[in-house]
């Protein structure tokens, strides 16, 4: 296990590639790497619905390459990928509703584009290490919980289909090419530099936006399901430690938190942070249909072998993110 000194010192001058760099959690990852003094590249559609901003990297602009496109267009990725150490691709579509309105274009950004990542790499740049982030939404409807990574697995949604897919063409290359990747299943990650000003980025979000705009915060179906949340910091740096663990590739490995909250706790601490109101409202038939119930997982898996575990609790993540959202309001809550 690797100390964070040594960890740091594994990115410096190595050459690192982001799809999606420019959006949430890759925007954060990117600072980190450009903190360890990697030499970053970002490729990202800039699509403003996933995610994508300019602004989330305007601290490190001058010290990163930033190339404007979609992952999942054929010639885009193979001149990007020569010469990369490192290859974390995050960039995708997450909404699980969009994927149940427009279900092929999930397939081309979650599933094609990725295929063509592993692709592209097995011709091109087979010693480069890949990581992939992919979503506990493969699950489904939990039958145990804690889930684990041996839950079985029963999508409830498109976007769940296409990750998991994508996750299969990760371990397949793995094993066949020796191409060396690693997936990450995340759970409500949360934090600075999320898109919140609309519905697509998850319920953490959303909540944040509600509360601090003032607007009661709506609990479908009362708010007693149950969730494990990461604070984006916890997830960077798990997945700068998967990346450079060899123990770690092939697999497939949950990310989680040592306790699980209601929604009406989460909301609770907003309450507190920004003094909004919340309600219960019936849930609505479209979000009815894909809504999972109690979900929280086991990260002990990941933490035998890396020894991570997450560091920042529930109270001291939003309070984070509210003291950043508020010192950038123009361009969060706009």
């Amino acid at each position: 296990m690797m100390n964070e000194r040594a960890i740091a010192d594994a990115y410096r001058h190595k050459r690192v590639l982001v799809t999606g760099g420019l959006g949430f959690i890759g925007s954060n990852l990117v600072l980190a790497l450009v903190e360890a003094q990697a030499e970053v590249t970002i490729l990202d559609a800039l699509i403003r619905e996933h995610g994508g901003d300019m602004y989330n990297v305007a601290a490190v602009r001058d010290k990163v390459s930033i190339e404007v496109a979609d992952a999942s267009d054929p010639g885009v990725l193979t001149p990007l990928i020569k010469g990369q150490h490192y290859i974390f691709h995050l960039a995708g579509q997450m909404s699980h509703g969009d994927s149940m309105r427009n279900p092929e274009l999930d397939l081309r950004v979650n599933c094609a584009a990725t295929m063509r990542l592993v692709e592209a790499c097995r011709a091109h740049n087979p010693s480069a290490i890949l990581l992939n982030t992919s979503t506990r939404q493969v699950y489904g409807r939990p039958k145990y919980l804690p889930v684990n990574e041996d839950h079985p697995i029963d999508p409830v949604d498109v976007n769940g289909i296409n990750k998991l897919a994508a996750e299969y063409y990760h371990v397949l290359y793995n094993r066949v090419y020796d191409l060396k990747s690693v997936v990450l299943r995340l759970t409500n990650t949360y934090g600075p530099r999320q898109q919140i000003s609309n519905d697509r980025q998850g319920v953490a979000g959303i909540f944040i936006y509600r509360a601090m705009k003032g607007l009661p915060l709506k609990l479908f179906g009362g708010g007693d399901q149950l969730r494990d949340f990461n604070y984006v910091d916890d997830v960077v740096r798990a997945m700068l430690i998967a990346a450079v663990t060899p123990q770690c590739y092939g697999r497939v490995f949950n990310l989680g938190s040592d306790r699980a909250y209601s929604l009406l706790d989460y909301c609770a601490i907003l309450k507190k942070l920004c003094n909004v109101e919340y309600e219960a409202v019936p849930f609505p038939e479209d979000k009815k249909l894909i809504d999972i119930g109690d979900y929280y997982g086991s990260y002990e898996r990941f933490r035998r072998i890396t020894d991570w575990s997450p560091r920042v609790d529930l109270d001291e993540g939003l309070r984070l993110s509210v003291e950043f959202f508020d010192e950038h309001r123009d361009r969060y809550l706009a």
